[in-house]
């Protein structure tokens, strides 16, 4: 669902159902020692952040996407023999950072980073580091349409 969309559905469903769930913490007699207790502790604890879900319709839920976006991280880690020095495992979190930024972003992170890297490599030196921003992954979907655009107009002209 859309932000917007998540945020009005939470207000009508979930809203309640916290503020139920925060008197009953509030309310609770549990001993502050005991395991409920520093269950109810932790729950009050955190209650700032939870709450936050209501205001905010792009906070997930519960972060089970996060997880599994670094699972394939997780998965091949011990592949990465480079990364036991310290500019391996920089190289390493750059390069996994651009895969899960493209994934994010709904491009092909093979066809992304092999587009970057034909077309980096010509990037002439008097251009600004700041045209480098169009090159991210939400921004590479438009200079993408635009090169397409200026080639088939040098192909009609030939």
């Amino acid at each position: 669902m859309a932000p917007k969309a998540r945020r009005r559905l939470r207000h009508s469903k979930m809203k309640r159902l916290l503020k139920q769930f925060w008197r009953w913490c509030d309310t609770s007699d549990a001993l502050p020692k005991s395991g409920f207790g520093k269950a109810i502790k932790y729950a009050q604890d955190q209650r700032p952040y939870l709450n936050a879900i209501l205001q905010y319709g792009a906070i997930d839920w519960s972060n089970n996407a996060t997880e599994r976006n670094i699972k394939s991280y997780v998965m091949g880690r011990k592949n990465f023999l480079f990364s036991g020095v310290p500019e391996g495992a920089k190289a390493n979190a750059i390069l996994m950072t651009m895969i899960e930024t493209a994934k994010a972003n709904g491009l092909d992170p093979m066809t992304y980073i092999g587009s970057l890297l034909d077309e980096l490599a010509q990037f002439p030196e008097w251009r600004k580091s700041s045209d480098l921003g169009d090159y991210l992954p939400w921004n590479y979907p438009k200079v993408m349409n635009s090169v397409t655009r200026i080639e088939e107009t040098n192909k009609n002209k030939e």
